[in-house]
């Protein structure tokens, strides 16, 4: 248990690093076990943290669960011929997020490498639980990566208050970006309901690699 009055820690034991989530289980965000994820839990935590830090238009924030769905869109229609796996690798590549929440890329340059060694843990362990490979191969991260310039371009424009000159001197526009795509931001729940159609449609498993 926590830190709460009336709860003393006994000397010298370790700082409590788990989380419990509201499937029942205790992650360990510091040594994640891929048999304490569950995609409930992570398609419910990302429709709850907000893209931009909330710093958006519309009636919704922009969840990363939704963020998350539009790159695994943008990744098919860059490379329709991919395995539909990779797509699945696509729609999880925030998933560490679900615990330890989004940060704009300037506080993660200053946070250095221990926020990224958490996050490589966690991605890792999401990986394992859902069938794919704990590191993706290079070529895939730069097709995800990508898709995910594209996604925040759309997002910075059209619901993060940047004009286009402005995002121009900040962020890359990839070539191919559609300019006809339009981004509503869902409510949470519309947002979790979505994140898990896809997963169910990518073929997600619940089982580790043996």
């Amino acid at each position: 248990m926590g830190n709460a009055p009336g709860n003393k820690r006994i000397k010298n034991e370790p700082p409590r690093a788990w989380q419990r989530m509201l499937s029942g289980r205790r992650l360990d965000i510091l040594d994640p076990s891929p048999m304490d994820i569950e995609i409930e839990d992570i398609a419910h935590g990302l429709a709850r943290v907000s893209r931009w830090n909330g710093q958006t238009k519309g009636k919704f924030s922009l969840s990363v669960a939704q963020h998350s769905i539009i790159v695994e869109k943008l990744l098919h229609q860059n490379a329709p011929k991919l395995e539909q796996k990779w797509r699945l690798a696509a729609l999880l590549h925030d998933a560490p997020e679900y615990v330890i929440g989004d940060m704009i890329t300037p506080f993660k340059h200053t946070l250095g490498g221990s926020y990224r060694d958490i996050e490589n843990r966690l991605e890792a362990a999401v990986h394992i639980r859902f069938g794919l490979p704990a590191a993706l191969p290079e070529p895939i991260s730069r097709s995800i990566k990508r898709a995910d310039r594209m996604a925040a371009w759309l997002e910075a424009t059209q619901l993060a208050g940047f004009s286009v000159e402005e995002a121009l001197k900040i962020f890359v526009k990839p070539s191919g970006t559609p300019a006809a795509m339009r981004i509503r931001p869902m409510a949470p729940d519309e947002a979790a309901t979505a994140f898990l159609r896809r997963f169910s449609i990518l073929g997600g498993t619940k089982k580790p690699n043996q």
